[in-house]
């Protein structure tokens, strides 16, 4: 573990069981830290890398953005973020960031540069939600520069964002739910799909369920973690990012009957296996370890063409759950809270479209609310009226 990444600095054990970590400062001179644990000489040299980076433009030194950027990266985006997300933030600043503003110094970067940037990612197709995500690494690398005192402010303050257009996910109908679920009847993927139209638990987080996190006797689960597999990183397996993401779902008779079946399988499958991997997983492959996200997805995919379904994402039975729930009258908080979003406008702005016959629901219940008994009265009065000039009618004819 002596050698690191370029611009890392390094980090070894000593003999006498101390950690050294140690760096080449601006002035050319190697900088020693020392700690019980090497997370503790770490966190010492990286606040010594964040000083020396301060003094180099403070002393007057060309700060060019291939410089800082990196060094943004390791000494503040890494020990904040979750590794999945570093990975991102990484490969955003080495595809996008670095080839455009690379070669500008820190200092020079103006607002006319970030909109051509902007301007150009949109003629070369990037989506605008995707420019809108690229804004937000390098508003935040500009934010920390000018904490920094790198610069007196933030550029991208200033830019005009693309206006992030709102997909149009198709959903299934309740029929079509149905439907799917009847299909995969007996495959890997029956209770799976029966927990995602159920539930509108997302795909990592059914990935990374386990049998202790549910309790059959309350019909209950509690949502506690959450899987995604990374390029070259791999597995990455963490907790949800909000309070809202660590919620208890309440389980139907339904999901329950089926997860006691799938469990009953799923122990066959372990007694016949002789690599089986205990993980605990409630889906895991065939082996007990984590299933492929984008296997699953392509198991997913075969079977809505054998069953005549449209070609929706996986996330979009979700979307599904949460549609059929507002279109069958439950409250929007409840379904908030099912979806684990932390503000409930989140939940009413993406499913605005179900809306409007909830709010003709609300009107019509309002308006006869308030009719008041003699109102009644009066229409009953004349509802048999106009029903006895109909029959009058009739036996004149």
């Amino acid at each position: 573990m002596g050698r690191r990444k370029h611009g890392e600095g390094t980090l070894f054990k000593r003999a006498d069981g101390r950690w050294q970590a140690s760096f080449v400062a601006s002035d050319g001179k190697r900088k020693y830290f020392y700690g019980e644990k090497s997370s503790e000489a770490l966190e010492k040299m990286r606040k010594a890398m964040q000083e020396d980076q301060k003094g180099l433009l403070a002393s007057g030194k060309r700060v060019l953005l291939k410089d800082y950027l990196p060094q943004w990266l390791e000494l503040v985006a890494k020990p904040q973020v979750f590794q999945g997300t570093y990975v991102q933030y990484e490969a955003t600043v080495k595809k996008h960031l670095l080839p455009a503003f690379g070669h500008i110094m820190v200092h020079k970067l103006t607002v006319q540069q970030v909109q051509s940037f902007y301007a150009k990612k949109l003629e070369e197709g990037l989506a605008p939600g995707t420019v809108i995500y690229i804004h937000s690494i390098l508003h935040m690398a500009l934010d920390n520069a000018v904490s920094w005192g790198l610069i007196s402010h933030n550029v991208t303050d200033k830019a005009k964002l693309p206006k992030r257009k709102r997909p149009d996910h198709r959903v299934l109908s309740l029929e079509e739910a149905k439907t799917l679920v009847k299909f995969a009847r007996a495959s890997r993927l029956e209770t799976l799909l029966i927990m995602a139209l159920t539930t509108a638990m997302r795909r990592g987080e059914l990935l990374a369920l386990q049998w202790s996190d549910i309790d059959f006797e309350k019909k209950t689960l509690q949502l506690r973690r959450s899987f995604r597999r990374v390029g070259n990183v791999g597995n990455i397996v963490k907790e949800p990012k909000t309070k809202a993401g660590q919620r208890r779902i309440m389980l139907t008779d339904f999901a329950i009957e089926a997860l006691k079946r799938h469990k009953q399988l799923q122990e066959e499958q372990r007694e016949r296996s002789t690599n089986w991997r205990d993980l605990d997983l409630v889906f895991p492959n065939t082996l007990g370890g984590y299933w492929s996200p984008d296997y699953m997805v392509l198991v997913f995919k075969k079977m809505l063409t054998q069953a005549q379904l449209p070609q929706i994402r996986f996330h979009d039975l979700r979307h599904s759950a949460a549609t059929l729930l507002l279109a069958m009258g439950v409250h929007p908080k409840l379904v908030q809270d099912l979806l684990g979003h932390s503000k409930i406008a989140t939940t009413m702005d993406t499913y605005s479209h179900v809306l409007p016959s909830m709010q003709k629901e609300v009107a019509d219940k309002m308006g006869l609310a308030f009719t008041f008994e003699e109102d009644q009265e009066d229409e009953k009065d004349q509802k048999e009226e106009d029903q006895g000039d109909e029959k009058d009618q009739k036996e004149e004819n």
